[in-house]
């Protein structure tokens, strides 16, 4: 798995500041959200020492780390789970580098359910790490409710699916590829920022002397059908939400996680609730907002946030 460390100099001072961990949706990587730790650091350096952010085994960097194996290894024909990322993320926070410090992991949609997974790999009395959760627009789901409506999320599904495998992936250079991407849906709505992170990280260099997406968009479509993972995060919620404050963050215009499982997810769970203008990708959309979001959950840490107090606010 890839990771990516970030800190200033006067972030690297505070050795007992908050470390920030980041997960990726499906089909982005790592370095989308440098927009939005930039603004962190602006605004909230004193009280973080640094942050990192992590590629899912399928994805950006660790796509290429893992291409010979992913391409020729008959037990990822069925790509890499969810769960899978979850347990390299929590061996990463095992890891000399993350250990003993105080974590806040952060995850946008499957991302937000992976940092959720990753706390069944220690048990209730390690969790003290875990200073936060904060989830971005997360596709976590209670099974029943999955179900209540399952012919439009099937559908949904199908058609993400086959965009996925149909999508364009290489480009003449890097400068063809912005310009494509920036004129066309959802790309063109994205902060100019987070889309040159595509164009510059997302991107590698192919023989023929042009660019290509890393990593399979097979692999990536394979991600999207994998709901277990989703489910056993909506339940291992209930079991750390005493002990871990769990904030949530929502795009105020998102159509993909409706309002009543937003609720559900929250009720006896969330020590808070906020709303950003934007829609489920608001990570590429309103880095700047979401970074607003984050810091206003990190004033909380060692004060409020012992209590589990739900409220609601907007940006």
């Amino acid at each position: 798995m890839s990771v990516k460390r970030y800190y200033t100099p006067e972030s690297a001072r505070n050795s007992k500041g908050l470390t920030l961990l980041f997960a990726h949706c499906i089909g982005a990587h790592k370095e989308q959200w440098e927009p939005t730790i930039q603004r962190i650091f602006e605004r909230h350096h004193s009280q973080v020492h640094e942050a990192w952010a992590v590629d899912w085994q399928t994805h950006g960097d660790s796509a290429v780390l893992n291409r010979e194996l992913l391409e020729t290894s008959p037990s990822r024909m069925y790509g890499v789970s969810a769960f899978e990322w979850a347990e390299a993320v929590a061996a990463f926070m095992r890891s000399p580098h993350l250990k003993g410090k105080r974590i806040v992991p952060i995850g946008h949609s499957a991302g937000a359910g992976t940092m959720v997974l990753t706390t069944r790999d220690f048990p209730s009395s390690a969790l003290e790490q875990y200073t936060s959760l904060i989830l971005i627009e997360p596709t976590i789901i209670p099974r029943d409710l999955f179900y209540l409506e399952i012919d439009e999320r099937v559908s949904t599904m199908e058609f993400v699916v086959a965009a996925t495998l149909v999508r364009r992936e290489k480009w003449p250079s890097r400068e063809a590829a912005h310009a494509w991407l920036s004129r066309r849906v959802p790309w063109d709505s994205w902060d100019p920022r987070v889309l040159r992170m595509l164009s510059q990280y997302g991107l590698e260099d192919t023989p023929d002397g042009g660019v290509a997406i890393k990593g399979d968009r097979r692999q990536e479509a394979l991600s999207y059908a994998d709901a277990e993972p989703h489910f056993v995060a909506a339940q291992e919620l209930r079991n750390i939400s005493t002990k871990v404050p769990v904030h949530f963050i929502w795009g105020k215009d998102s159509p993909l996680v409706p309002e009543f499982v937003q609720e559900a997810l929250a009720e006896g769970v969330a020590a808070s609730v906020t709303r950003v203008q934007g829609g489920h990708m608001i990570v590429q959309e309103q880095p700047d907002n979401i970074a607003d979001a984050i810091c206003g959950v990190l004033d909380t840490i060692g004060g409020k946030d012992n209590a589990r107090v739900q409220h609601a606010s907007k940006l």
